[in-house]
């Protein structure tokens, strides 16, 4: 079983580097066009300085602009067993934070990363799934924290935007050169042409790809936080069922193949198949959370929303 995870993790970052790789080489087309190697320096620059302030500002204003609330382990004791043995087996030396979103969207989300990072859970998800579902999503999103994949995704979204600003620049050289290429006295660069009307799509469904990358490998690093694949299988179908209504009545029925390629997530269905696969391998094992009663309340008391401000503090007081 470990084997298989070691190859399953393997083929995943190295399909994570050849995305990022593309998504470099995508930028520099434009970069290059515009102002030679000296351009793709540029380009760069701007990555790593946009990257740069990103890790500055705190995850607390994301949080509140959501109206979320601090949960203390008084209000939601349950929940916090479970995250932070999530945590140790993950080997994050940072404090537990779990935040509350008073919304009935069914939803979770990591804010920040593995030093200084919180994990965020809606009230409509808390109130569908189970407590044995609900730490695969937690474990979920725990992989998140741990490989830092906001910041990950944030440098991936960074470089699409320089390249399609990049190839709107270029392509306004072109447009202003017409008036020569008519003339007959420059031709038509039609393989730049080319070059810069193709970067920008292809770099957007790249950094598509990198999403539904990250999003198998921390179903995988779930299943092995929980040693449980079928719990994070079922709190799936459970999210398939209530938001993938709307869609299936939308498109009168299954949503067609080339879709696939505009989502950030993968498809449900493949990625319930990988977790159940994964849940037949192992050996039948006793269930490490005791059962859960539908009348109890995981969540005992509601938390006050964050103020954003003041926004420079980057954690509230526990």
């Amino acid at each position: 079983m470990s084997q298989r995870f070691a190859a399953q993790r393997l083929r995943n970052a190295l399909q994570h580097l050849l995305i990022l790789a593309g998504l470099a080489l995508l930028l520099a087309v434009p970069g290059y066009l515009l102002a030679g190697g000296f351009g793709v320096i540029w380009a760069f620059g701007l990555v790593a300085l946009t990257l740069y302030l990103s890790g500055r500002i705190p995850p607390r204003l994301a949080l509140a602009r959501a109206s979320a609330g601090l949960l203390h382990r008084h209000q939601a004791p349950e929940l916090y067993r479970v995250l932070e043995i999530l945590y140790r087996r993950a080997r994050l030396s940072s404090e537990p934070q779990l935040f509350y979103v008073p919304t009935t969207d069914l939803n979770a989300f990591a804010v920040g990363d593995a030093r200084e990072g919180g994990i965020a859970i809606t009230h409509g998800l808390v109130r569908a799934l189970d407590l044995r579902q609900l730490a695969g999503v937690l474990a979920h999103e725990v992989s998140h924290l741990r490989h830092g994949d906001t910041r990950v995704m944030s440098m991936a979204a960074t470089m699409t935007r320089l390249t399609i600003w990049g190839a709107f620049l270029v392509q306004l050289g072109l447009l202003l050169m017409l008036p020569m290429v008519v003339a007959g006295e420059i031709r038509m660069p039609w393989l730049e042409l080319l070059l810069v009307a193709i970067a920008p799509a292809a770099s957007t469904l790249l950094q598509l790809a990198l999403s539904r990358n990250r999003e198998f490998t921390a179903d995988l690093e779930a299943a092995a936080l929980t040693r449980d694949p079928q719990g994070l299988a079922m709190a799936l179908k459970v999210l398939e069922h209530r938001q993938g209504l709307w869609l299936s009545a939308l498109l009168g029925g299954r949503p067609p193949g080339w879709l696939r390629l505009l989502q950030t997530h993968p498809p449900t269905d493949e990625r319930i198949r990988r977790l159940i696969a994964l849940a037949r391998r192992q050996p039948p094992r006793a269930p490490s959370h005791r059962p859960y009663r539908p009348q109890e309340e995981l969540v005992v008391d509601r938390p006050e929303p964050l103020r954003q401000l003041p926004w420079l503090r980057r954690w509230p007081r526990r």
